[in-house]
């Protein structure tokens, strides 16, 4: 079993690439998911559930108590038996959020729920945030690889650096090693070249350039993912091509994040805005 950490800037897509990649695991190579969504906003798992608003962990744990909290209780079976669970947070306003995400991997332990059938268990982490709860796949070697998604805009750059100095925090505590950044393309200049070029700057890869397609938006309205909606969609392959890059991968590395001014050099370089 693998454990893998999705981080990213908020809105760059990362939810749904990882929904997608992990349909993409589970229909053309056969393998066995379980997504665990470490967002308060619980939307790690509804293009794989159909939409359908899952019950969070922490709304059980709230509502009816730690012992309730059980497996048929709060993860759900979706498209190609990809198990879901969400954490959830708190009531808006009241308490941390990321200690919540602390909670509902502790109690997903304790139940069992990371059986030795699967093969890859993707947790979904709260855009940039590397502190406090939402750093604990990678604080406590909850997750053993890590993939940054990104494009070639400005923030979204700032925050794989800001998510590579939490690993490298990290990572010789824990063991937690960052397997590459994945492009989610915005369609910008020189965008390939640019994330290239940065990756190798910090010691790791492009793992895969994810092409802009429509496709992605109308297959989100119709609350599925792209391998779901039409799996013959030249976006479901690219999904499948990412899917067995990160099955393959023998590329690991403690990153070495760039200072703020050699980052921003780099961003002149480019010309780049956010």
């Amino acid at each position: 079993m693998r454990k893998l950490a999705f981080y990213g800037k908020g809105g760059i897509g990362k939810s749904t690439t990882q929904q997608n990649t992990a349909a993409a695991m589970a229909y053309f190579y056969d393998k066995n998911i379980f997504i665990h969504g470490c967002d308060p906003k619980a939307d790690s798992t509804r293009l794989i559930l159909g939409g359908k608003p899952q019950e969070t962990l922490m709304d059980v744990l709230r509502e009816e108590g730690a012992e309730k909290v059980t497996n048929d209780k709060v993860i759900k079976t979706g498209y190609k038996d990809i198990r879901c669970v969400e954490s959830g947070g708190p009531e808006p306003g009241v308490g941390c959020a990321g200690r919540g995400v602390i909670t509902a991997i502790d109690l997903m332990e304790t139940n069992g729920a990371y059986t030795d059938d699967l093969d890859f268990v993707f947790f979904d982490v709260l855009g940039d945030v590397v502190c406090g709860g939402f750093a604990m796949p990678i604080r406590e070697g909850k997750a053993q690889e890590v993939y940054i998604v990104a494009s070639g805009e400005m923030m979204a750059i700032y925050a794989a650096n800001n998510i590579c100095k939490g690993l490298l925090k990290y990572a010789e505590q824990s063991g937690v090693r960052l397997g590459g950044l994945i492009c989610n393309s915005r369609n910008v200049d020189r965008e390939r070249e640019f994330l290239e070029e940065y990756t190798s700057a910090i010691g790791t890869q492009m793992i895969h350039f994810v092409p802009r397609d429509n496709i992605v938006q109308k297959a989100e309205f119709n609350k599925k993912t792209v391998v779901e909606y039409d799996p013959e969609e030249n976006q479901a392959h690219e999904y499948a091509e990412l899917a067995r890059k990160i099955m393959e991968n023998q590329h690991f590395v403690i990153p070495q994040p760039l200072t703020m001014d050699q980052l921003e050099a780099m961003v002149v370089k480019y010309g780049i805005g956010d």
